[in-house]
């Protein structure tokens, strides 16, 4: 018996029914469930479900609904009753905006600033879906009026009033009268029909019929999308509504306007934004609409390489580049219009301004902010491509570009500080001399005059600027000069003291050292540049660095050494100069840190050649380090007496290795070379020396070699008079003269300024041409041992005197004080501290020992 036969209580039937009626009444069930599936999805909601249970908790099939009494349909009658009331999304849309619009409306009863600006917002974003499927709701048009008018009583009585809104309160009325009067324009017709007449208006039941949905269109926030109209085979923009958009000049002002509201949100399609602008731009009349969508587009570009990991493509640089050459064509041509960050924003839309002839037309903007943001991007790409590539010159090859733009937007800027009614900062002027300035400072000076010769000639000649005229600054220091003069005297702090910078690198990178070092140390910003950021600390160690190697280029041995001292001795020349994250151990930096300097890293046609910079540092060590170990000898001061911890290190771990085979690297050719110095072979020390093959980077390697092997031939005499002194009673001038090959003047010129230094015990007979040694007492080794003891001995008793005297420093003010009201403490105190006077000595510290340092490193090369 089938299943559509039996009736709801029929369970004896239902268990005695056979294979084949199980089997078919499965079929059935499988067939009734894929109908319904074929079935719209509003019947699926209307239509209960096939089965449900009895009060029995027995299963009832879908069919039995037919077949049941009179009773069962009368107790079921109210469950039906009680049924699910399906609801269109436009009407549970209306349901929500009703509720945000009674939200305001207490907020206004309560004068709750805070949330009237919330669920405005919220109001904004239900409305924006309700126009997309018909017309603009009147219950909404009410409530804008009515909000507007709220908040101009409330802005009325809040000047009168003397008591001050609070602070959430006054955040919410700004947030709302900023966004009101904007909002308010796009339903302004509307608005002005419910404050003439409102009660007609709130009544007229007419309705525009609902534009057509576009078809298939994922919606993307501030960006119109290309939907296929049913009538046309092509694509078209559509907006709002799925209403087709016209790009025409009267509606470009709206377009920009709702591409700028939709900076900073989520799901922006800022390359759809892009193709849009561009056609805006084709279409464009007037050269304040071009200004318009040029300063849109420039900045939507900019926005497509947010964050810090990214950077800009060269395709996109490319395009900004040229749309910002553009625009400052457009402003040269039309005076009257000037772009200013002090300029009020145009708010009709829907009318065109209108610029007087003769008067200036401010539009809010920056075009140094913009050149800026052309530069650190081009920066960014530099430091993420791989310098070793083709690519890396191939982006390199837009600096050119880049530069022009720099120096047309000085001749702009230059052009509105002139006026003075533009009120244009001097601090705008400042920043873009500044950029110029980085882009030239480390450049040789053919390369530089290559540079602005290009640069000269690609701007119009109409053009010339009065800090540097066309004509007056090809010669790349007389450019340098007159930008750095002109920062000096109109700028100050980071500005002032980076272009000082600057120019002392220029002087060094092109061997006017001396010049170099007394501006160095006439700025003092040795003394504060810890003060300053991170990127003018990088420069000042970059201009320390130029400095030691042209005080090296010009054979000032002492002077290149210790100027470098600071950076090379610190083992981080990579972190300092910005050219390479060195590698921490135990994890002392953490990876925020590392990001940062990651961030900070120079590109690399700016770098200096470290392998470079550690050679001169050890070449120079070995010169002044040789001479000073054979001076000390073995005496036990030799500690004391350290020019170059690095290099010492570095020594010690050479002459510990027991087999040492031919040199490999800069660090191996310098430590066999100071070996064989030490030893006296001289000529030996000058092979390994010139067979450092770095020297070859160098601008003039022929003349440095020869300048080495002078200092070799030198720094050898010194070494061998001070190791074999005490060995000669006289020795011939003309045998030293023939042992280093020097001529005998230089030979009494090196050998008196020894004895004038007290270096060398001795005396020169200039008749017999002969060196006289005269023959101290001189200590043996136990006592040069026991003068060492007792002189740590002695600085061990003061300290121990210096501890307890501040430890006991209460104790010893409370018997004062008791000596002062005539007890017996105060004699014993001052027994007490005269008998600590006696046996500590004198009571004034002790001078330290060798050189102050006062001044710097460059301080010490002055004063030698």
């Amino acid at each position: 018996m089938s299943r559509f036969f039996r009736a709801a209580g029929d369970s004896s039937s239902e268990s005695s029914s056979s294979d084949e009626e199980e089997l078919y009444s499965e079929e059935e069930e499988e067939e009734k469930a894929a109908s319904d599936a074929e079935d719209s999805d509003e019947e699926d909601e209307d239509e209960e479900d096939s089965s449900s249970e009895d009060e029995d908790g027995n299963k009832k099939s879908g069919i039995n609904k037919f077949l049941r009494d009179a009773d069962s349909e009368s107790e079921e009658s109210s469950d039906e009753d009680r049924g699910k009331v399906v609801k269109s999304a436009k009407d549970k849309r209306l349901e929500e905006l009703e509720g945000t619009v009674k939200a305001i409306e207490n907020g206004e009863k309560i004068n709750d600033w805070g949330v009237i600006s919330n669920e405005y917002d919220k109001l904004n974003r239900q409305v924006a879906k309700l126009v997309q499927a018909g017309n603009t709701p009147k219950m909404y048009i009410r409530v804008v009026a009515e909000l507007e008018e709220f908040m101009n009583e409330t802005i009325a009585k809040q000047k009168v009033s003397t008591k001050k809104m609070n602070a959430t309160n006054a955040r919410g009325l700004n947030a709302v009268k900023q966004r009101i009067k904007k909002n308010n324009k796009d339903y302004q017709k509307d608005i002005d029909a419910y404050r003439a007449d409102k009660d007609a208006f709130m009544e007229s039941e007419e309705e525009e019929e609902p534009a057509p949905k576009p078809k298939k269109v994922k919606p993307v926030s501030g960006v119109p999308q290309l939907a296929l109209d049913d009538d046309d085979e092509g694509f078209s923009t559509v907006g709002k509504g799925g209403r087709t958009l016209q790009f025409t000049p009267e509606s470009i002002l709206k377009h920009l306007r709702t591409i700028m509201e939709s900076r900073g949100k989520k799901n922006t399609d800022r390359t759809e934004q892009i193709k849009i602008m561009e056609k805006l731009y084709e279409v464009a009349q007037t050269p304040y609409q071009r200004v318009r969508v040029l300063l849109t587009i420039i900045s939507t570009r900019f926005d497509l390489s947010t964050g810090v990991q990214t950077f800009m493509s060269q395709d996109q640089w490319k395009a900004a580049e040229k749309e910002f050459a553009n625009l400052l064509e457009v402003l040269e041509s039309n005076r009257d219009l000037v772009v200013v960050e002090s300029a009020e924003e145009w708010e009709d839309d829907d009318k065109q301004p209108t610029i007087t002839p003769g008067q200036k037309f401010k539009i809010p903007g920056s075009i140094v902010s913009y050149v800026e943001r052309l530069d650190d991007e081009l920066t960014r790409s530099l430091q993420h491509i791989d310098p070793h590539t083709a690519e890396y010159i191939d982006r390199l090859s837009d600096e050119g570009a880049l530069y022009n733009n720099i120096v047309r937007t000085l001749l702009f800027t230059e052009t509105l500080k002139k006026d003075d009614s533009l009120q244009v900062q001097q601090d705008s002027l400042n920043r873009i001399v500044m950029r110029r300035l980085e882009h030239v400072y480390f450049k040789p000076a053919a390369v530089v005059k290559i540079l602005e010769e290009n640069c000269w000639t690609a701007i119009p000649k109409s053009l010339d600027s009065s800090i540097t005229p066309r004509n007056k600054t090809t010669d790349a220091t007389e450019l340098v000069n007159v930008l750095c003069t002109y920062l000096f005297i109109n700028s100050d702090g980071i500005i002032r003291a980076r272009a000082m910078l600057c120019q002392i690198y220029f002087l060094a990178l092109h061997d006017n050292y001396y010049k170099a070092r007394d501006m160095m140390l006439m700025s003092h910003l040795q003394e504060t540049i810890n003060a300053f950021d991170v990127h003018s600390q990088i420069l000042f160690n970059r201009t320390l660095v130029q400095v030691g190697l042209c005080a090296f280029r010009a054979g000032l041995v002492y002077e290149a050494q210790t100027t470098l001292q600071e950076i090379c001795g610190s083992g981080r020349q990579k972190e300092l100069l910005a050219q390479g994250v060195m590698i921490q151990r135990y994890n002392q930096v953490s990876p925020e840190q590392e990001r940062l300097e990651r961030q900070r890293q120079l590109p690399f046609h700016m770098h200096i050649n470290l392998e470079l910079l550690e050679c001169v540092y050890l070449t120079c060590s070995m010169l002044l380090e040789i001479p000073l170990l054979a001076q000390t000898g073995s005496s036990p001061d030799i500690k004391k007496r350290v020019i170059s911890k690095t290099y010492r290190r570095m020594l010690e771990y050479h002459e510990r290795q027991i087999f040492t085979g031919p040199p490999e690297n800069t660090r191996d050719h310098v430590m066999q070379a100071s070996k064989a110095l030490a030893a006296g072979e001289w000529k030996k020390a000058t092979e390994f020396i010139h067979s450092i093959k770095i020297w070859e980077l160098m601008a003039k390697p022929e003349s440095i070699k020869t300048m080495l092997s002078e200092q070799i031939q030198e720094e050898g005499l010194r070494t061998y008079l001070f190791t074999y002194a005490p060995f000669y009673d006289t020795l011939s001038v003309t045998t030293l003269s023939s042992m280093f090959e020097l001529s005998k003047r230089k030979v009494a010129a090196i050998v008196s300024k020894m004895i004038s230094h007290e270096e060398l015990a001795a005396a020169l007979d200039q008749v017999n041409s002969s060196i006289i040694f005269r023959k101290g007492v001189e200590l043996s080794r136990l006592q040069s041992l026991a003068l060492t003891l007792s002189d740590k001995a002695s600085g061990l008793i003061e300290s121990n005197e210096r501890t307890l005297e501040t430890r006991t420093q209460g104790t010893a003010n409370a018997f004062e004080r008791q000596g002062g009201r005539g007890g017996r403490g105060g004699n014993r105190g001052g027994q007490r501290g005269g008998g600590r006077g006696g046996r500590g000595g004198s009571s004034a510290p002790r001078q330290a020992g060798g050189t102050q340092f006062t001044g710097g490193a460059l301080g010490a090369a002055v004063r030698a």
